[in-house]
């Protein structure tokens, strides 16, 4: 990390977490942020659902949940970027403060709630994207939706445009019962509605599902075999936990869903049970935890095509995009591996 960036995270620690984070949309917006370009090599090239990557480390969606920096982000050296989560109409989310630093824990906590300024704006920004970037967007459900199926399909057809992937997002634990949907029988319905909506589409994409790291064996085993009947074309394991086990900072106590350091194994082991259950038949992304290049391969090696990060950022800054990415392709290349697949799963067992 260079020292204007050190000083740079050190001055919005001085700040309640969500003014540190519009300042630092602010700070890309002015162009005050690392841009090595996209980072790859013949090695980090992947094929993840039909989109050919340039490395396999993508931004998790929440960073930028408006769409408002993807040119610069698209420079920080990822090899895909998430936005969103957005839903059909605008909405405020749930009150402040919903966002919680836990330095001594490397971590933190969010109640956000799917605050974001809708479907119509959205496709407003993505219709400016860079369009030598790999970019998708989160699918939300609007907190007062009396259609919550209806409200992923709905966001889909408006902004699909503009897009290379979309993700349908069940397992956000701050909108009241929207993990419900992650049951068998609901999740099924609404998955059918999506890829049927995507099937539409003048350019059909990609369809990911994002799930929870907090279900039971046989949870895991539906989402599995509703994956599978739906034709999803890959699953995003995991989102935030709401688990506390383990955590020392003083806000540990806060309503909301943990991510960051404390939710690499949980996440990890759930992607691993994943991928035995699927068996290679659907690509699966690793999120949670990641901070490290050996935390990124670790999540490969337990099965994962491609990984995602963003809370890492809060304490590492811009850069650990790349520094992720360069040590990425370092380890593969220890370890003998010509391509990322060849590395997906080759650990899986360790973590089972």
């Amino acid at each position: 990390m260079k020292l204007t960036e050190k000083l740079g995270l050190a001055a919005l620690h001085r700040l309640d977490p969500e003014t540190a984070h519009g300042m630092s949309i602010k700070a890309l917006k002015a162009g005050l942020a690392p841009a090595p370009g996209p980072v790859s090599s013949p090695r980090l090239r992947t094929r993840v659902a039909g989109l050919d990557l340039p490395n396999p480390v993508g931004l998790a969606a929440g960073f930028d949940k408006n769409g408002e920096v993807l040119g610069p982000l698209s420079q920080a050296g990822f090899g895909f970027i998430e936005v969103g989560a957005v839903t059909p109409r605008p909405q405020p989310g749930n009150p402040k403060p919903r966002l919680f630093r836990l330095t001594e824990d490397k971590a933190a906590i969010n109640r956000f709630g799917f605050n974001n300024d809708g479907m119509q704006v959205m496709a407003q920004r993505l219709a400016s994207r860079p369009k030598d970037a790999v970019i998708g967007l989160n699918l939300g459900a609007n907190k007062d939706s009396d259609d919550r199926p209806g409200d992923f399909a709905k966001v889909l057809a408006h902004c699909a445009a503009h897009l290379d992937f979309a993700t349908v997002n069940v397992s956000s634990p701050n909108t009241e019962k929207l993990r419900d949907l992650q049951g068998k029988a609901a999740l099924s319905a609404l998955l059918s509605g999506v890829i049927e909506t995507r099937d539409t589409l003048a350019r059909p994409i990609p369809v990911f599902l994002k799930i929870a790291p907090d279900l039971t064996s046989r949870e895991l085993h539906d989402i599995a075999e509703v994956a599978r009947e739906t034709g999803v074309d890959g699953v995003i394991a995991t989102n935030t936990t709401l688990s506390r086990d383990g955590l020392s900072s003083a806000h540990k106590g806060e309503a909301g869903g943990l991510s960051g350091a404390p939710l690499f194994e949980k996440s990890t082991r759930i992607l691993a049970q994943l991928s035995k259950l699927t068996n290679g038949s659907i690509p699966l992304i690793g999120v949670g935890g990641i901070s490290t290049a050996e935390q990124a391969y670790a999540k490969i090696c337990a099965g994962a095509s491609a990984v995602q990060f963003y809370t890492a950022m809060v304490y590492g800054g811009l850069s650990l995009a790349s520094d992720i990415v360069q040590g990425l392709d370092q380890l593969l290349a220890r370890d003998g591996f010509e391509t990322v697949a060849q590395a997906v799963g080759s650990k899986r067992e360790d973590w089972l």
